[in-house]
């Protein structure tokens, strides 16, 4: 008997074009002869659609739909409410999908809905989407692992009251360049880089615009890479790949609007004893922020002593057909159908484990 699907897409965050694109990589990855696939799709305000087909996501139509489509948090009846004008269906679920980026679809919010519906559902926990969403915490929970990171300064002021004590602290503890990112956001949004400390205050002012907690980091000149990590009980590490992006940094225009860019994987210039740590340090940060599932784990190789200095995770990564984490499974030998599956299957182990 096929399994009926909710794959949950868009959402309010300034990630919300890029899961509209992941999300057709994920649909077409689904097998037509295991899964029924349902469609649910959450405008920028807000707003849940239940949406009847994937032409509808590729043409854009699907925000102009009047069904709305909403999960249900009881557990007697885990599935979906469909609300056509006076009446309602219900639709029971096996698993949910959410092709999801950034807060209130990557940062344990939607997640604590799964939860209390009791549906297995694809990607990390509660704890571990918290923490891997958020950057300042991700650097607390590694710190106690030993791995090298890039210095930083946090601002957590709920606004720019903070600003000159902030600036003054990171011009004590760091050199300039220094790039300046929210806490919490995705797809490099807000991310900027300051060469001195006029660019320091406006780019500390654009990252509040995202976020009210603002990290700073010290410059890492070197390679930037990238490793994917999937499984559930068992996890495993892909190959490296490598950013070589076509701006001055790796932002949001050099990642999906600029042809330039390109990946690499398993990159022959880095040493295979490098690629081996960062492997390594890929599944010991994913086990240590709780991450379940998936990840995409970034890091550093600094120029001039090739040591690994670890970046960021992403516990629901990019999924469009030019993402680093299906080209780096699909190097591995996994199509993006058997990738799919195995995300599910993960999924499925999970619920079979409480």
């Amino acid at each position: 008997m096929k399994k009926k699907a909710a794959v949950i897409f868009g959402g309010i965050s300034s990630e919300h074009e890029i899961s509209c694109r992941s999300v057709i990589n994920i649909a077409n990855g689904f097998q037509k002869e295991k899964y029924d696939l349902r469609f649910i799709g959450i405008t920028k305000d807000g707003k849940w659609l239940l949406v009847d087909d994937i032409s509808q996501i590729a043409d854009d139509s699907w925000r102009s739909g009047a069904t709305t489509a909403i999960l249900s948090p009881d557990r007697h009846r885990p599935g979906i409410l469909i609300l056509r004008e006076n009446t309602y269906e219900y639709e029971k679920i096996d698993v949910i999908f959410p092709a999801l980026h950034g807060i209130f679809g990557e940062d344990g919010t939607v997640q604590g809905l799964f939860e209390l519906s009791g549906i297995p559902y694809v990607g990390s926990g509660v704890l571990g989407s918290a923490v891997g969403m958020d950057k300042i915490s991700t650097k607390v929970f590694v710190d106690r692992l030993g791995i090298r990171q890039a210095r930083y300064v946090a601002d957590t002021a709920k606004d720019c009251g903070e600003l000159a004590e902030t600036i003054r602290k990171t011009e004590e503890t760091l050199s300039y360049p220094v790039f300046v990112k929210p806490s919490n956001a995705g797809s490099s949004c807000g991310v900027s880089k300051a060469c001195d400390r006029a660019e320091l205050e406006l780019a500390i002012r654009l990252a509040k615009q995202f976020d009210s907690r603002v990290l700073i980091e010290e410059m890492i000149v070197g390679h930037e890479v990238e490793c994917g990590v999937l499984g559930g009980r068992d996890i495993e590490a892909s190959k490296v790949g490598e950013v070589l992006a076509a701006a001055d940094f790796y932002d949001y225009e050099a990642k999906y609007n600029n042809p330039e860019s390109k990946t690499v994987i398993d990159p022959s210039g880095i040493p295979a004893a490098v690629k081996e740590e960062v492997r390594t340090d890929a599944l010991a940060i994913f086990r240590a922020v709780g991450a379940y599932g998936l990840s995409r784990v970034d890091f550093f190789i600094e120029a001039d002593t090739n040591e690994v200095v670890f970046n960021e995770i992403n516990t629901l990564p990019g999924f469009t057909n030019i993402s680093m984490y299906p080209l780096l499974w699909a190097d591995m030998g996994l199509t993006n159908e058997e990738l799919i599956d195995r995300l599910v299957e993960t999924a499925l182990e999970r619920k079979e484990l409480e």
